[in-house]
């Protein structure tokens, strides 16, 4: 016996979309973003209760459910508390990682039910069932590898295997037609075959991956972990799985879009580009051109008699942690009376709004993140452009070097300013692999050190001005 009758449950289903829908929603923008995850989890936590009052377990079963929810709460909590925002897209991968597995774990119980049933009779939920397994598989596998680049635990660039599209065509067929087979004869064990042939794919198609098109993939990932989430909702009979999987697809899949459009390239390019010989990494090795170096006064000087300034940060401030420091010199720029706002690319740091995130963390004004299409016409009468650990997004190779691997991506257009000042650690290149002419320009000049002590000096040395 339940504790929920069949209509309240439909009706707590029906409330848990609605949290989700309107979550997305509150998602869209920055200043709702915090109300819209608060939403999100309020309706996760709404479907988990209604699941739980409106099911009848059987024996030990809710024991085992409540103490695996409670496991999971122990090691996720301080993982997500205690997570740096520069490992935040990690986090991400993982997360779409433990999604697609569950699916898959999901997918292979009940197809064990379904073999004692006789699956041939259901064609639709076969079909479910090894949708489920297949790209869930391909998710948590995929979503393993992306994690190991961008921790640094494997190499960023791009591996391309020896007869890499041979095998990705084999595995491709591979788990189309073992997923048929499951479709049609509910046999469990060609389930762990297509759970290991599409786990195999997903590694293939994540390899070749490198530089700056690793989060672009995230983000496919989890589109693809809202494909095996509506499998399972649809083989276990469960509408409000099949909202939520949706929303997650629709989502992944315009985000991905959305990325691809920003770094100006085709989804299918970040893909199987460096299957066709071209690459979305270039040199890692420092740069021994001279540049014309700068000191903590000079900036501040600068920065002390600018009409207007913009500064762009990157993924270096993450890492420096930097954001409270800058966000004190803008402050206290804009108190001189100096029009100075942040310029935000919409790929600057490892994933979208990484930067609006991490300025969040400062208590910076959302009025003073100006997106990169509207910072751009006001570039020319600019009077100083600081770069903090961003480099790919104001190259100007993404414009004039058909070779470039970001050739064809909208930049911040810092080199139309007046004077541009870089923070760097040294004179490796950015994330693509590929120098940045803009270092070596008459107008450039390069604080070298951590981001933050070198903002800390900057803005020590602006009050003497």
């Amino acid at each position: 016996m339940t504790l929920l009758p069949t209509p309240v449950a439909a009706f707590g289903y029906l409330l848990a979309a609605i949290c989700f829908i309107v979550a997305i929603k509150g998602l869209a923008s920055p200043r709702t973003a915090r109300r819209g995850n608060l939403i999100g989890a309020a309706g996760a936590a709404l479907a988990l209760a209604v699941v739980l009052l409106s099911t009848e377990f059987a024996g030990a079963n809710l024991a085992i459910v409540l103490v695996t929810i409670a496991a999971g709460a122990v090691v996720s909590v301080p993982v997500a508390r205690r997570v740096a925002i520069t490992d935040m897209p990690q986090l991400v991968a993982i997360f779409n990682g433990i999604g697609g597995g569950a699916a898959a774990l999901i997918g292979l119980i009940e197809l064990t039910q379904h073999e004692v049933l006789g699956v041939q009779g259901d064609a639709m939920a076969g079909t479910a069932i090894a949708t489920g397994i297949a790209i869930g598989s391909l998710t948590l596998v995929g979503s393993l590898v992306t994690f190991l680049k961008l921790q640094g635990w494997m190499t960023a660039r791009p591996v391309v295997l020896p007869g890499a599209p041979v095998l990705f065509g084999a595995a491709v067929i591979g788990t189309i037609a073992g997923a048929a087979v499951v479709a049609a004869t509910g046999q469990v064990w060609w389930g762990v075959v297509v759970l290991v042939v599409a786990g195999a794919l997903g590694v293939l198609l994540v390899l070749p991956v490198g530089g700056a098109d690793v989060p672009i993939v995230i983000s496919l990932l989890n589109a693809t972990t809202g494909l095996a989430i509506i499998g399972t909702g649809w083989a276990v009979d469960n509408v409000l799985l099949l909202v939520a999987g949706t929303l997650i697809g629709a989502a992944g899949t315009m985000l991905t879009l959305a990325m691809a459009r920003g770094m100006g390239r085709s989804v299918s390019g970040i893909l199987f580009g460096a299957l066709r010989g071209s690459s979305t990494a270039g040199s890692t090795q420092a740069s021994d051109r001279p540049v014309r170096s700068a000191t903590p006064e000079d900036v501040a000087v600068a920065l002390g008699y600018a009409r207007r300034v913009v500064v762009v940060p990157g993924y270096g401030l993450a890492v420096a942690q930097a954001q409270h420091v800058v966000a004190e010199l803008v402050d206290a720029l804009r108190e001189r009376g100096v029009d100075a706002v942040y310029g935000i690319h919409p790929v600057a740091g490892r994933m979208p709004g990484h930067m609006n995130v991490l300025l969040a963390e400062a208590n910076v004004g959302y009025e003073l993140l100006v997106e990169a299409g509207e910072v751009n016409p006001t570039m020319p009468s600019t009077d100083v452009v600081v770069v903090v650990g961003a480099n790919d997004v104001v190259n100007p190779a993404a414009r004039t070097e058909p070779s470039a691997p970001i050739y064809g991506m909208p930049i911040i257009d810092a080199e139309a300013a007046g004077q541009v000042f870089f923070l760097k650690r040294s004179m490796r290149p950015g994330f693509a692999g590929i120098e940045n002419e803009l270092l070596y320009s008459a107008k450039t000049q390069v604080l070298f050190g951590d981001a933050k002590d070198s903002l800390a000096a900057v803005h020590a040395a602006l009050k003497t001005v």
